[in-house]
């Protein structure tokens, strides 16, 4: 291979092997919703483009999957969540930072995979979370929307018609989207493959004023009662909604964190293979020294294999060397029962010569019968020594030999001569 071609696969494994943007830095606010978008356009131009037909000019919508994780982890962080419904859309990345994210810089290292070159591109996502004086927003309602999916709500467009949908029911001052979850996350299920049908999503908002009388109305004994049978509640605000939001009501969830007592729980102090917090995660040195498994060997097939030859030998000593014998016991024997022991054997073979020359039953016309007028016994048609093996089994009275003429009892009569 000459120069120029070293030079080139070089570079082609290089390309292959990983590319690198610049950092991405954002601000997001403690206790807001927090959504980026990983473009695949963004990192399509890294990839070269695979033309389908020359004559045509036409590139491939290339499938690109997105890896995300901590600098140093193999995994986000807990507040941080992930998602891409297909290679060929674009992955976002969701969450809601708390206040003791506050002031510490989180590095997200996203890895974009091209699925058909196997080409790699890589960039550094640093979200510098700043402080939010108005968290946590003291009254915060979880909706429930059935007909969306997370991803779908996530869109900027669609997060803006819902929160202005609640603004008009609610009238606060300050409105923030607090969190988002899908309903899979809370141990949804997932829906057939029918009627376009959608998992579901949570959406939690919060605001600086208290609920509205809609949005209390789902507690009332008669919308509880409904619930309870498994029916929609009646609910005055649904219809600016229902166009766009399906909202299950019986599932609203309206919490007044002013009210709620906070239980404070001492936390046990972490065991020796936990890692305080302030640490970070300092992984075995490289050069280990290497170790000697001969003892491990020895321990683990040599003691087994001694102590199995053993019992081995001591068995065979039992088995072959301390055989009695048929002399040895015939002496230790007493006679009498020894000469029970041969008469029962004798009667078995006198039994079992006897049953070698049993035969099948003989047919009725061999058998002895009895003379009708005098009642002495006629022999059978045929002796015992008879060749049977060749007659036939129905045979004339011409053919039979040895037959006895048995005389027939004449009634009286003076027209009998």
């Amino acid at each position: 291979m000459d120069t120029v071609g070293v030079v080139v696969w070089l570079y082609v494994v290089v390309t292959i092997l990983s590319r690198s943007h610049g950092d991405r830095n954002v601000y997001p606010s403690a206790g807001v919703l927090f959504v980026h978008v990983l473009e695949r356009e963004y990192f399509k131009g890294e990839f070269a483009p695979y033309i389908k037909a020359v004559h045509t000019g036409d590139s491939s919508n290339d499938p690109i999957t997105f890896n995300t994780n901590l600098r140093g982890y193999p995994d986000r962080p807990g507040w941080l969540r992930y998602i891409q419904r297909t290679p060929h859309s674009d992955g976002v990345l969701y969450g809601s930072p708390t206040a003791e994210h506050v002031g510490r810089p989180t590095i997200i290292e996203i890895t974009a995979y091209n699925r058909r070159t196997f080409e790699t591109a890589r960039n550094n996502l640093v979200i510098n979370i700043m402080g939010n004086e108005e968290f946590p927003l003291p009254f915060q309602a979880e909706f429930y929307i059935r007909n969306m999916n997370v991803e779908e709500m996530l869109a900027s467009e669609v997060l803006g018609d819902f929160l202005g949908a609640v603004k008009n029911v609610w009238q606060p001052e300050r409105l923030n989207a607090i969190n988002i979850t899908s309903a899979l996350d809370r141990g949804g299920r997932v829906p057939l493959p029918i009627n376009d049908l959608k998992e579901g999503v949570y959406v939690m908002v919060g605001a600086d004023v208290p609920f509205s009388s809609c949005l209390r109305e789902v507690e009332t004994p008669q919308n509880q009662l409904r619930c309870s049978q498994e029916m929609e509640p009646s609910i005055s605000c649904d219809k600016k909604f229902r166009a766009q939001f399906d909202i299950d009501w019986c599932k609203i969830n309206l919490v007044d964190i002013t009210k709620v007592v906070t239980v404070y729980r001492e936390r046990p102090n972490p065991g020796p293979g936990v890692l305080p917090d302030m640490w970070g995660y300092d992984p075995p040195s490289e050069a280990m020294q290497s170790r000697d498994y001969f003892s491990d060997f020895v321990v683990t097939l040599a003691v087994p294999s001694a102590v199995a030859m053993v019992l081995f030998a001591v068995l065979g000593y039992a088995m072959c060397c301390r055989r009695e014998g048929v002399e040895k016991r015939n002496i230790e024997t007493p006679d009498v029962q020894l000469v029970h022991h041969g008469s029962i054997q004798k009667s078995s073979k006198e039994l079992r010569s006897m049953s070698k020359n049993r035969e099948i039953s003989w047919p009725l016309s061999t058998l002895p019968v009895f003379h009708p007028v005098s009642g002495e016994v006629v022999p059978p048609l045929h002796p015992d020594n008879y060749e049977t093996t060749s007659m036939p089994l129905m045979q004339t009275q011409t053919n039979l030999q040895n037959q006895v003429q048995i005389p027939q009892q004449q009634p009286p009569g003076k027209w009998y001569s």
